[in-house]
């Protein structure tokens, strides 16, 4: 393949770069203490389903007419056919639209409802459903969260328990879904739900929209290790969900659940997060404000920021690849799972790498009087959360080690 851009994608990074320097809301500022970056794919937009709805009036409106702006363009669904209020964009041209979003720190809009379930109900969704949903997800008017993981059901999607028992033109459903994640600013959920007990467990479920208004339906955050809350917990006592909000066939949930995780995103959000920094740190470490708090042993230290940028240009050309493999009318297998393994450890590691910079300092948490206003002690925590959102490190090694290199799976 090639790495380098074609005319037409260097093109576009410079239509992209014009349009963000004359559109993005001067008094717009996310909060960097408020950005969760669990998810990988949005660096400055994963809580953009937060900002719109804060307190703070610079931000709420800056949320909106950011997000107005993009969809003026089809920008928050850049993939999307037109008549469904996106670009119709090709994989490589959508690539390098969030690559310099994310480069200019300008917030995404509207991910999971957008490169999740949007695709999703395009591809298996009725007629229906589509002109529901799609275009306000498209206008930035309506955010999602996806309702998998249960307790004792994370990774492993094929045993949940939340029940949905066919009552009529309803489906009455009960249960527990947690680790939503920015569940509680989501207008909607899409659920994998039990409709049949006794079918062999991936066979027995069933795909399921969610107004989070339903009666029934209580969403509560969940506090993590660092005192704040990117994700929630989702309860259902009685819900009554109508037959129309089912996406693919009952008890072939499974298979519609397959299709939305197959429109997991290449993961060039990750690779910006990381350059960004690493490119924080060396900046830092080299100016005077960094003298009280730095080891003396830096040799060792620029040998490790050296070993950790050669690591992110792999992980960029990861996500390249993982591009030109749908450009060319491919679907990204086992090599969504190197991308996904080789990012989550690569986080830890650059974690500890700034870690190191600033030895005992590094144990600091406040963010005021601590170097780098205690970043690298926060990154540190959260990229423990790395290695099991999407899937633990060791589903993703069985994955390449099945599905890649074709070993036995015993």
């Amino acid at each position: 393949m090639n790495w380098e851009d074609t005319p037409e994608e260097a093109a576009f990074r410079e239509q992209v770069a014009a349009f963000v320097a004359e559109h993005f809301p001067a008094a717009y500022r996310p909060d960097p203490a408020a950005e969760h970056s669990l998810e990988p794919e949005d660096v400055w937009g994963y809580n953009w389903p937060a900002d719109r709805l804060s307190e703070d009036p610079d931000r709420r409106e800056g949320a909106r007419r950011w997000a107005a702006a993009l969809a003026e363009r089809g920008w928050i669904t850049p993939h999307w056919p037109a008549e469904y209020g996106g670009a119709g964009l090709p994989a490589a041209l959508e690539f390098v639209l969030q690559e310099e979003m994310m480069r200019a720190r300008v917030p995404t809009v509207n991910g999971i409802g957008a490169f999740l379930l949007g695709p999703t109900v395009l591809a298996e969704g009725t007629d229906a459903q589509r002109a529901e949903h799609l275009p306000p997800i498209a206008r930035g008017e309506r955010t999602w969260a996806q309702g998998f993981s249960e307790p004792e059901s994370g990774s492993d999607l094929a045993s949940v328990r939340t029940r949905a028992v066919r009552d009529g033109d309803d489906y009455v459903v009960n249960g527990q879904k947690v680790w939503t994640s920015l569940g509680q600013y989501a207008d909607w959920l899409f659920v994998l739900v039990r409709t049949d007990p006794d079918a062999h467990r991936h066979k027995g479920l069933t795909f399921l929209l969610v107004d989070t208004a339903t009666e029934g339906v209580t969403v509560r955050p969940i506090t993590d290790l660092r005192g704040d809350a990117p994700f929630a917990e989702v309860f259902f006592d009685d819900a009554r969900v109508p037959v129309a909000n089912r996406v693919g066939e009952e008890n072939r949930g499974w298979y519609v659940a397959m299709t939305a995780l197959s429109f997991e995103r290449a993961g060039i959000g990750a690779t910006v997060k990381f350059e960004h920094a690493l490119s924080s740190l060396v900046d830092y470490v080299n100016s005077d404000a960094a003298k009280p708090y730095l080891r003396p042993d830096t040799a060792v230290l620029r040998q490790e920021i050296a070993r950790r940028y050669a690591e992110v240009r792999v992980l960029y050309n990861l996500a390249r690849y993982t591009v030109s493999t749908q450009a060319a009318g491919g679907v990204a297998g086992y090599e969504a799972s190197v991308n996904q393994l080789f990012g989550a450890e690569l986080a830890g590691r650059i974690a500890r790498t700034g870690a190191k910079a600033f030895g005992a300092f590094a144990e600091l948490w406040q963010r005021t009087d601590s170097p780098m206003n205690a970043a690298f002690t926060h990154l540190r925590l959260d990229s423990v959360a790395a290695t099991f959102l999407g899937g633990t490190t060791e589903i993703q090694r069985n994955v390449i080690a099945t599905r890649g290199l074709g070993l036995p799976r015993s």
